[in-house]
């Protein structure tokens, strides 16, 4: 018996020295981790942006994806990647203004001789956003510099920023992977009926398709046909900037799916000569022979071994003037959550208290309010828009600038506005409300598991594990109805029409921009240079600076950021190597709608939100 006990009093101390060795270890490492970092940020911050890059090209080798409102910035990006390695970079996002004003300082640099563009790791955008870079690339053309791009093969992503360029090489191996635009989300109907959950939607709007997942296992027939509608419009804008880039028909660009079929049997499956034959593209040539043309073009970098340029994120942009009054810049990026911030949402209780803030800034003569959004929480969107309108009723002009969405609840923040500019190929509309609460009775039933109780009226009685009372799904419903009402009484007032004429372009209808400008839903079509315009125009301004409001992130946010990146980056790609590619594209779109519902967190239940608007691919 004594025996038995040393062994396990041995088990349980050798457990404990395992564990405290464990501990002392992570606290060391993130000990040391913490001064590489210190030293880091004060090598960036601090004697970084001092040197200035020599004569050559820019390189403009976008990694991850674009946005309007990055969670880590630029500088702390480079930073992570520097202590965390690359493995995220496919998850990295980078700063639409901040790309473009690199490019419009180099247009003037005169150290800076042209523009290389390596897409190769360049994950996508939206349409208006791409476009807003290809605006300033072709300020740098005009300028008289070259923009050249490369690449072994082109997403329709790559090859949309790709074909603003003066030459476009492409490896005799690659191609140009043009296939048109689709969306596709995730249905529950039958799962939720085989799990007994009994599903309460409640909505207002013919076309407002967000709550069919939860009652069918298909697109409706009226969601499809909106759907077709605005998604054969942006793949016929993206058709059209490509065609007026290259100089050549849409119809050349990209003449169907038979048309390709025949293209590629007449260059005999040789996707790079097809492209080259088409003028999608000017020359094929191996890398080798890419790096002698820039290196004729650019010069030798001893240093680098490779043409002379300079990563964009190694270029040191400066910091604009503060001269005249300010501008304010305010986001609303993401979906629309009640409460504070997150990663990669609108926080109405953030975004409303910067608003609150640029109101009370005597220096701040206009608010241009950035919308990239499908909406969300109606509570949050009508927080945010309460504020706006507070700001405008203090005597600042309120210019709103729709990126790439600006849907449903992104439409109603954007109603108190003097003045809305949208892009041709931006998402809004949506105008509908919809509620839905999921109870799991049958299901608990099923396995013999029962609630019960007493209450003082039905509406106390509401609980997930029972049926919800008939008065209760009476109170939702009307609830709904009146949000609905209210969405377009607003709408109505802000455009100047009557409730009856904006409810028969409501229900839930998604518009493109172009649309929305016919319908009268906004004033004119730009991007947000022109809202910025307009704002300093509104406001009689005669000099003015931009004044951008988002949070600094702390260190500790790029270190947990970096640290998540890493981890998410490799785990998905090492357990998704064992999995085939259907399973491991669906795993990827079950993440996406889960990333979405987590935005759910209205506290009365109600939505503005467009479920398809973010989901094309």
């Amino acid at each position: 018996m004594r025996t038995l006990w040393r062994i396990i009093a041995g088990f349980f101390k050798w457990t404990w020295r395992l564990l405290n060795f464990i501990r002392e270890l992570v606290m060391n490492l993130f000990f040391i981790l913490l001064i590489l970092a210190g030293v880091g940020i004060w090598m960036q911050l601090g004697g970084g942006e001092s040197s200035q890059p020599g004569r050559g090209a820019l390189l403009l080798d976008i990694t991850g994806v674009v946005v309007d409102k990055p969670s880590v910035n630029n500088k702390l990006g480079a930073l992570g990647r520097q202590l965390f390695g690359a493995n995220s970079d496919r998850l990295q996002e980078n700063s639409l203004f901040d790309i473009v004003a690199a490019i419009r300082q180099a247009k003037n640099d005169r150290n800076i001789t042209g523009i290389v563009l390596d897409l190769k790791d360049f994950a996508g955008a939206d349409q208006p956003s791409m476009q807003y870079i290809g605006k300033a690339l072709r300020e740098f053309r005009d300028s008289g510099k070259p923009v050249l791009a490369v690449g072994d093969s082109y997403t329709q992503g790559q090859y949309y920023l790709a074909s603003f360029a003066n030459k476009i090489w492409l490896s005799p191996q690659g191609e140009v992977d043009l296939h048109g635009f689709a969306t596709n989300g995730l249905y529950y109907k039958s799962l939720l009926d085989k799990l007994k959950v009994s599903t309460h939607v409640f909505r207002v709007g013919t076309y407002k398709s967000a709550v069919e997942p939860f009652i069918r296992d298909d697109m409706s027939p009226q969601a499809r046909e909106a759907d077709s509608r605005w998604i054969g419009e942006l793949w016929q804008n993206y058709l059209n900037t490509l065609a007026a880039n290259r100089q050549i028909p849409a119809s050349q660009v990209f003449p169907g799916a038979q048309g390709l079929l025949a293209g590629l049997q007449k260059a005999g499956g040789d996707t790079a000569k097809y492209a080259l034959d088409n003028k999608l593209v000017d020359a094929l040539a191996s890398s080798a022979e890419v790096e002698k043309a820039l290196v004729k073009q650019f010069g030798w970098s001893k240093k680098d071994k490779d043409f002379s340029a300079v990563s964009l994120y190694d270029y040191p942009v400066n910091k604009p003037t503060q001269q005249g009054a300010s501008v304010a810049v305010i986001f609303a990026n993401g979906a629309i959550m009640d409460g504070e911030e997150t990663q990669g949402n609108v926080g109405g209780d953030t975004t409303a208290s910067q608003i609150r803030d640029a109101r009370l800034d005597p220096q701040v003569k206009a608010i241009v309010l950035r919308v990239n959004s499908p909406g969300g929480s109606v509570t949050a969107s009508e927080v945010i828009r309460a504020e706006l309108a507070a700001a405008k009723a203090a005597g600042k002009p309120v210019v709103v600038s729709m990126g790439g969405m600006a849907a449903s609840g992104g439409y109603w923040i954007s109603t108190p506005a003097n003045y809305i500019v949208a892009n041709p190929s931006t998402l809004t509309g949506s105008i509908g409300i919809f509620g839905v609460i999921n109870t799991m009775e049958n299901s608990l039933d099923a396995i013999g598991v029962h609630t019960d109780g007493v209450a003082t009226s039905p509406l106390a009685d509401v609980s997930v594990t029972k049926a919800l009372p008939p008065e209760v799904q009476q109170m939702m419903q009307l609830t709904i109805e009146n949000g609905y009402q209210r969405f377009i009484n607003l709408v109505a007032q802000s455009r100047s029409k009557t409730p009856q004429q904006i409810d028969e372009i409501a229900q839930g209808h998604v518009w493109t921009g172009q649309d929305a400008k016919n319908n009268g839903l906004v004033d004119s079509l730009g991007d947000f240079d022109d809202a910025v315009a307009k704002a300093a125009e509104l406001a009689k301004l005669k000099s003015w600076h931009v004044d951008y409001y988002q949070d600094e992130p702390t260190f500790m946010d790029m270190v947990l950021s970096g640290v998540s990146g890493s981890v998410q980056a490799m785990l998905p790609q090492a357990l998704q190597a064992y999995l085939p590619a259907p399973l491991s594209e669906a795993a990827k779109t079950a993440k996406a709608e889960s990333d979405k519902l987590a935005a759910f967190n209205d506290p009365q239940n109600r939505y503005a939100f467009c479920l398809t608007c973010g989901n094309v691919r």
